[in-house]
């Protein structure tokens, strides 16, 4: 079990608590403007030429044999770069508006579209809206454990969970595809909820957006290459898969890290502000690095501050931390932070723990016991 206290506070201090993390959000978006325009304009080229000299060296390395391994090593590394940076510092953060304010069409959140199987219409449904507003809820979080992955003990165990450490490569390796059926919910149709046509009609966008991936990187880039096809495929396999698996890692560490709780669903009941505020908090966990790091994470690396401030731009997250992390200690409250190899040591653990059952440990109150919600408002935490 974990060993964290966190301090239960009163209505009155919940309440300043709020307020002392607004006014953080208020001094950053007042100062918003051209550093932060010319960074994800620098992250917007980035990730172009990373691309073009990534697929280059793979053609290259197809053409010239005697730099066939060096360049597809190389071609590989550069393309998944490009891949990661879209995906986690561009496409992540863009969609979430967090540079609508630019008035730049190509970053607006409602239209941009990202490189991955799956559609970003899709992903603000279940990212934006239902994950960061209901985040570690259950039965209302649908990214705890994914519907594939038993994360915490408060989920029924199934014999299928036995399963789960062969699961959860899988699961890395095919990241960008789970996301993608993600808020298809596949498991209703094995539940008689919904039927096969039903499911097929509303997969309609899903499909055709998958199917525009396979043929960019599986079909037209490897033609290019004629009789060389085959390299340029399996470069463009491997850096799907790099990019697939350190994803999965990042996301996994900022949220199943052993220190992190889920809530029941009248946890939200009148929920206030300051308590929002504590819920993301608890239920999320940074990973401590430099600024390597935090542009390789998208800077999910502080995810505690994505949470709090989802559409301030993320590269304002690092100076932002500093005083949350202070508030956070005022007001006895636990920071979850470790070094990549810590936190995802101890996602593996709650992966390989409850693949088989497990009890959950006993409710900690968020409020004190002075408000009649605070048995009702407590989070679980749990080895």
């Amino acid at each position: 079990m974990s060993s964290v206290h966190n301090r239960a506070l009163s209505p009155a201090q919940l309440q300043t608590f709020g307020d002392e993390l607004d006014a953080v959000r208020a001094r950053h978006q007042a100062t918003l403007g051209a550093s932060d325009a010319r960074y994800i304009r620098k992250v917007v080229a980035a990730v172009r030429w990373c691309g073009v000299a990534g697929r280059a060296l793979l053609f290259l390395g197809a053409f010239v044999h005697s730099v066939l391994v060096p360049a597809w090593i190389a071609g590989v590394l550069l393309l998944a770069l490009s891949k990661i940076l879209e995906n986690m510092e561009l496409a992540h953060n863009v969609i979430h508006g967090q540079y609508d304010w630019m008035g730049d069409p190509s970053l607006q959140g409602k239209n941009y579209e990202w490189d991955i199987a799956g559609t970003s219409e899709n992903w603000r449904k279940t990212h934006n809206f239902r994950h960061h507003t209901y985040t570690n809820v259950r039965g209302l979080d649908d990214d705890i454990g994914y519907g594939l992955l038993r994360i915490f003990p408060e989920q029924r165990w199934q014999p299928f969970y036995l399963l789960q450490p062969f699961v959860a490569v899988i699961f890395a390796l095919l990241f960008e595809w789970g996301i993608a059926i993600q808020d298809l919910r596949v498991g209703r149709l094995l539940g008689g909820k919904v039927t096969l046509r039903q499911l097929w009609k509303q997969a309609k966008p899903v499909r055709r957006k998958a199917l525009k991936q396979v043929l960019k990187d599986y079909v037209l880039f490897p033609v290019l290459a004629g009789p060389f096809f085959l390299p340029v495929l399996l470069g463009n396999v491997a850096a799907n898969v790099i990019r697939n698996v350190w994803t999965y890692v990042v996301i996994f560490c900022g949220h199943f890290t052993a220190d992190a709780e889920t809530f029941p669903k009248d946890c939200i009941r009148n929920e206030s502000r300051g308590h929002w505020y504590l819920r993301q908090l608890r239920g999320s966990s940074n990973i401590a690095g430099g600024k390597l790091m935090n542009v390789m994470t998208g800077n999910l690396s502080h995810q505690i501050e994505h949470h709090f401030y989802p559409d301030i731009p993320a590269n304002r997250y690092a100076a932002m931390a500093v005083e949350v992390r202070q508030i956070c200690e005022r007001y006895g409250q636990h920071y979850n932070t470790g070094s990549l190899p810590r936190q995802f040591g101890q996602v593996m653990w709650r992966i390989v723990r409850h693949a088989f059952p497990s009890k959950p440990a006993p409710a900690r109150p968020l409020v004190t016991e002075g408000n009649e919600r605070a048995e009702s408002l407590g989070g679980q935490v749990a080895s």
